[in-house]
């Protein structure tokens, strides 16, 4: 952490709903060019904490700085400038279903470029082709699988070329083979691209594919309870509200051990 660059970073952050605490006192720091997972049990906060990285909620209290400036400063045009910079899939894909895939791309370029329709045409057609989509599109949403949705999605939050993507359970409704798919294509585009990821899943098989660093939510406590690489707080913890997420409690409990992997 202490020789990469941070993007990324929530210092002191409370907030929840009405009068209800969901999150307390959280700081964490996301480094530029790694893939972070925001992990916990349902109803631990991992939404809420999205909502309030991506600028979508303002927190209680707390600050969050993108490159150095907080998006919740007395100004706005942070938060607006930040926003240009940034890429989110959301969990439904939330493709336009009267749109054809290409043109859900070429929405976001014409909003947020000056470029004629031939080059926001091109641009769009790059980036289905970098999730695997070139051929279709011309299709519309309800016209391709669930999992070509969600590289559809992938495409558009791509768009402006972010440097920052963020992703709320993108393997939500895939079955493991097109989960696994879509964890690859994540896992290439950070590598190939640089870009910085920030992910909030349950989906442990994910975790285990993609993740350079995780931070577990607690949503009694509400707040980060572990924070490391998968290796370290699946094989080294010793809390077992993080042992019996990663699965380590149970195998314990008959003898086994497993690796980083799950092997016996």
């Amino acid at each position: 952490m202490n020789a990469r660059e941070i993007i990324l970073e929530v210092a002191h952050l409370f907030g929840g709903y009405e009068e209800q605490e969901v999150l307390k006192d959280i700081s964490m720091s996301v480094c530029r060019g790694e893939i972070l997972v925001i992990v916990g049990r349902s109803g631990c906060g991992k939404s809420t904490l999205m909502r309030y990285l991506l600028g979508l909620s303002k927190p209680w209290s707390g600050a969050v700085h993108f490159e150095g400036e907080d998006i919740w400063g007395e100004s706005m045009d942070v938060l607006r400038r930040s926003r240009a910079r940034w890429g989110v899939l959301f969990q439904s894909g939330a493709l336009l279903g009267s749109l054809t895939l290409l043109e859900n791309i070429t929405l976001v370029l014409n909003e947020f470029t000056n470029l004629s329709l031939k080059e926001m045409e091109l641009v769009a057609l790059r980036k289905l082709e970098t999730v695997g989509l070139a051929d279709f599109a011309r299709s519309y949403p309800l016209e391709v699988s669930g999992g070509m949705q969600k590289r559809a999605g992938l495409a558009r939050a791509m768009a402006l070329d972010p440097e920052v993507l963020f992703f709320d359970e993108p393997s939500a409704g895939l079955d493991p083979v097109t989960s696994s798919e879509l964890d690859h294509l994540i896992r290439s585009i950070n590598r190939t691209m640089g870009t910085t990821m920030v992910i909030v899943t349950h989906e442990l098989a994910s975790i285990l594919a993609i993740a350079d660093r995780v931070i577990m939510l607690d949503g009694e406590s509400r707040g980060i309870i572990a924070e490391g690489t998968v290796r370290q707080l699946q094989v080294e913890s010793s809390d077992r509200r993080v042992t019996a997420f990663f699965g380590r409690e149970s195998l314990n409990a008959s003898g086994v051990t497993s690796d980083v992997n799950g092997s016996e």
